[in-house]
């Protein structure tokens, strides 16, 4: 008997992979509606059967390939300028496939949890919203939730065109990000929306991130761990070996079993090698929800995410290097735009002046990141709800990401965000506070809902600057702006040490802004 199974199974998975490679087969990023990435070499890949021609046709431009011993082959297409009218996209391997409606644009990646996952439906305003989604050139694909083992080749998905009757769906995020973007280049948009609420940052990130961050002991057990069932290492291949024959030693008890009319005995553990078995163990998001878009062109990502990761700190700042590192070492696209949002205020006002509570440490950490290059960092502190952890504001989160993308990937001639520490010098008993990204100057201001950010004049001071002697005593400081500077004191501090501002879960009634109406960035001055 089981020499007719094995048999019997063997052909139907020769008869699988014999299908799967014998007609020419595409991602599911290529597909009707799509955006393809303007002035970049735009790759094309598929499958198709070992030794295959493939041929790429669009906009009157053409390219060849063979399909290696695995059935992959790819092409690139030379860089194309934005064009808005929808062409087709032609490939001609074992069958002809016609893409149409494709768009030549703008094509971002919005990934992380659920603030990302987070649709216009849920957000602020969705009717009127999604009345006005009719955006023709904004195209939007969700990438399914897949955690995996293996480096997953395809999902399945489909394109969609914006419009009052897909728009609901769309990341709110991404799409506000998008639409600003849209107007402001006029150019097609398309989102690639790959998140999932709830989610750590280790599973979304690929092993090449951890190994450039190794020295870091998250990293050291991570990549042990990923390394131990590798099937490319001694050890994974062993291991993966033993898994198999344990299968084979539990078939044949199995069928002895049956033939003798006893029920079979469990499954053997050993024969389930993985890596883990939540979606959140590490590199699992990434293998399957990541990597099926690489090496598709795109401008940049967009993310949001941290609530899950609590109060790190320090250790969340080089999971943030390992992921942004990471993701454009195996995308082979450069240092590519990668914007995120710091998380919004959250849970009740403890208003102590040391701080550190809650996202405190998260938020730093963001800010601390900056320092990984072509980075940016949306601030909302001003825009969060004390009872939610998923603001529905979600407007001005894309807004605020988009500015950044205008003055930094687009070269436009506007300040990306509100201010930004950047040093402190102390001289007659105040410590004086520089801000990178002042702007027209900065301000003591107010922010309401969608409204733009107010200056208030009237009974005006800057509230949550904390100050701390070297005994370590946080005490709330006096905090006045003099030019484009804070000057942050107090009596029972003669020798300032340190500075901490909007430094707790939810900075309540934090009002240092510029100009622009875009709110400074928590931080601290000390490391204690």
């Amino acid at each position: 008997m089981q020499r007719k199974i094995l048999p019997s199974l063997l052909a139907i998975l020769s008869s699988l992979a014999l299908n799967l490679l014998g007609e020419t087969e595409l991602p599911a990023m290529f597909g009707d509606h799509m955006v393809l990435q303007r002035d970049k070499p735009v790759p094309v890949w598929g499958w198709s059967e070992e030794d295959q021609e493939v041929k790429v046709t669009f906009g009157g431009k053409s390219a060849s390939a063979r399909a290696g011993k695995d059935g992959r082959w790819e092409v690139r297409l030379p860089a194309m300028k934005a064009n808005d009218q929808g062409r087709e996209l032609t490939i001609e391997g074992s069958k002809k496939i016609i893409i149409k409606d494709v768009l030549v644009g703008e094509v971002w990646v919005c990934s992380g949890q659920s603030n990302m996952e987070w649709s216009v439906n849920g957000a602020l305003n969705p009717n009127e919203e999604k009345q006005a989604a009719d955006h023709p050139k904004i195209r939007h694909i969700k990438v399914p939730k897949i955690p995996s083992d293996s480096h997953e080749r395809n999902f399945k998905a489909n394109w969609q065109v914006c419009s009052p009757a897909t728009a609901g769906g769309f990341t709110a995020v991404g799409y506000y990000f998008g639409r600003t973007l849209m107007g402001q280049l006029d150019v097609p948009i398309g989102l690639i929306n790959s998140s999932w609420g709830g989610t750590r940052i280790e599973p979304w990130m690929p092993i090449d991130g951890y190994r450039i961050v190794r020295d870091q002991g998250f990293a050291q057990e991570v990549i042990k761990r990923v390394e131990a069932v590798d099937p490319s290492t001694d050890q994974g291949k062993a291991r993966h070996l033993a898994g198999i024959q344990s299968m084979r030693d539990w078939i044949k008890q199995a069928e002895q079993a049956v033939q003798a009319g006893k029920f079979p005995p469990s499954r053997p553990a050993t024969a389930q090698v993985g890596i883990g078995t939540s979606h959140q163990d590490p590199t699992r998001l990434y293998r399957g929800m990541i990597h099926p878009l690489v090496p598709y062109a795109i401008r940049g990502a967009i993310w949001y995410q941290g609530e899950s990761n609590g109060n790190e700190g320090e250790t969340y700042y080089h999971k943030k290097h390992g992921l942004v590192k990471g993701w454009r070492k195996v995308w082979g696209q450069g240092d590519f735009p990668f914007y995120w949002v710091q998380l919004a205020n959250f849970t009740n006002d403890k208003k102590t002046p040391q701080g550190g509570d809650g996202y405190a440490r998260i938020r730093d950490a963001e800010r601390k990141a900056l320092d990984i290059p072509n980075t940016g960092m949306a601030v909302i502190i001003d825009i969060g709800e004390t009872s939610d952890i998923h603001p529905k504001n979600k407007q001005d989160v894309g807004k605020r990401l988009a500015q950044w993308a205008l003055a930094k990937t687009y070269g436009q001639d506007v300040v990306p965000s509100g201010p930004i520490y950047e040093k402190m010098t102390v001289k007659n008993g105040k410590a004086r506070v520089h801000f990178s990204h002042i702007g027209k100057g900065l301000i003591i201001g107010n922010k309401e809902g969608l409204e733009p950010t107010e200056e208030v004049v009237i009974d005006a001071k800057l509230e949550r600057f904390a100050i701390a002697g070297k005994d370590k005593t946080w005490v709330w400081a006096d905090a006045v702006i003099d030019g484009d500077t804070v000057l942050v004191s107090h009596p029972d501090v003669p020798v300032p040490a340190a500075v901490r501002y909007a430094y707790s879960a939810n900075p309540l009634g934090a009002n240092l802004y510029n100009r622009e109406g875009f709110p400074a960035s928590p931080f601290r001055t000390d490391d204690w």
